[in-house]
């Protein structure tokens, strides 16, 4: 499996206990990084279309979540759970040839959301939004005192990730989802009724991008209804917010004379959605069922599985099977992949479907004229192991995706800590 490769392969080119020591003249110089040489293993477990191929880059990393990649290929990669106290790393290749050398935890807060905007590297802790001057090489300045753009965002430990997307008109946009899977009244099957979490979390905010010292109340809610879309992404091509979203759960448990154990595990649909300012998405109060092609009013106000509702709440543009719970989202704008991909939509899946008995996957969604053609999967078997038959644990589970100056395509694993490279040649 590809883990024991790289930590065969790393035992052998680690070396240990050297320190890089760059000189740190001015502020605008990198502070020092640890060298640690790491081989560069193909991950040939890894199913791909033909031209394709991916390596590991590095493992045993942490939970590692969201990655951006600088103009000179610097890897800025978020952490769910600190390690050695800190939240964040930065991944460098200082030779060129393809492999991680050096590298740098810094960062005293552990979250999900990074991205590198107008001079800037924004990251996101559970609860606010920081901001690193960058040089003109896009090297943070000062890793030690970054800016607080935003505090005070809703943590109740569930669906607490806080992706971020940035337009070109000085805004950051960030989820923040829903802490209750469903807005059921406590001890009950029954819905609240108006959801009051809404003021507060199941939606997306914006705020302004150069603004410190923000706080939640000086944000806009700029949709409601999305649950918990960790997946967020603006698309310069269209001009517009993108948004995956996971579903609720449970049907079964308490409404079981509408649905069956079956349903309840391939309800409801996973969704894209092109999001515009003031757009609702539904959330709790109905869902997209992909069977039927149709927006479905909830049980717990008054659904029995075939009522539709939601006039007024918007369309998903795709709709993926139930439960495979899209955590990353990146429109792909390089030359390196073949034509098809230029402007199309990655996503990176981090569960399974009971529908599929597949999951552990990155699939790929065409866009021509800014319109989605019909998904396929595009890297798959990161799990490593037959999901409909499975014979030992699930190995890799994609979460964050990015794209190199190169054009390539950069995913990570929040259960090993593992970073995949993906390029394309042409045979």
């Amino acid at each position: 499996m590809q883990r024991k490769l790289i930590k065969t392969a790393s035992a052998f080119f680690m070396l240990a206990g050297v320190t890089g020591l760059l000189a740190y003249k001015n502020a605008a110089e990198v502070p020092p990084l640890k060298s640690k040489i790491t081989a560069l293993v193909d991950a040939k477990d890894i199913k791909l279309p033909a031209g394709f191929s991916a390596k590991i880059l590095a493992t045993d990393l942490g939970a590692t979540r969201h990655i951006v990649v600088g103009k000179n290929g610097d890897m800025y990669v978020k952490l769910s759970k600190l390690k050695d106290g800190k939240g964040m790393y930065l991944l460098r290749d200082a030779n060129g040839d393809g492999t991680i050398d050096e590298q740098k935890l810094f960062g005293d807060y552990q979250g999900t959301g990074v991205a590198i905007k107008n001079g800037y590297l924004y990251s996101s802790s559970n609860k606010g939004i920081f901001r690193y001057k960058l040089n003109d090489k896009e090297e943070i300045i000062d890793f030690e005192n970054p800016e607080k753009i935003v505090e005070g965002l809703v943590d109740h430990g569930r669906d607490n990730a806080k992706p971020l997307a940035l337009d070109n008109n000085g805004n950051i946009y960030v989820t923040v989802g829903s802490y209750n899977d469903n807005c059921r009244q406590a001890g009950s099957g029954k819905g609240m009724s108006p959801c009051s979490i809404l003021d507060s979390a199941g939606g997306i905010w914006k705020f302004k991008a150069d603004k410190l010292n923000q706080k939640f109340a000086d944000g806009t809610r700029y949709a409601t209804g999305v649950k918990n879309a960790v997946g967020i992404d603006w698309d310069n091509k269209t001009n517009s917010l993108y948004a995956t979203t996971h579903g609720r759960g449970k049907f079964d448990d308490m409404y079981p004379q509408y649905y069956t154990p079956k349903q309840s595990a391939e309800l409801p649909a996973e969704t894209l959605y092109r999001i515009k300012e003031g757009d609702d998405a539904g959330w709790p109060y109905i869902y997209y069922d992909h069977f039927q092609n149709k927006k479905i009013l909830a049980p717990e106000y008054g659904g029995d599985g075939k009522k539709v509702s939601g006039e007024k709440a918007i369309n998903p543009l795709v709709a993926f099977p139930a439960h495979l719970g899209p955590n990353a989202l990146m429109f792909y704008t390089g030359n390196m992949f073949p034509a098809k991909y230029k402007n199309g939509a990655f996503i990176a899946f981090h569960s399974q479907s009971a529908e599929l008995k597949k999951g552990y996957l990155v699939a790929f969604v065409p866009f021509v004229n800014g319109k989605p053609g019909k998904w396929e999967i595009f890297a798959d078997n990161f799990a490593g192991v037959d999901l409909a038959n499975p014979s030992g644990p699930i190995q890799h589970r994609p979460c964050g995706l990015a794209q190199g100056p190169d054009g390539a395509l950069y995913v990570t694993d929040d259960l090993n800590g593992t970073i995949f490279k993906i390029d394309y040649k042409k045979k």
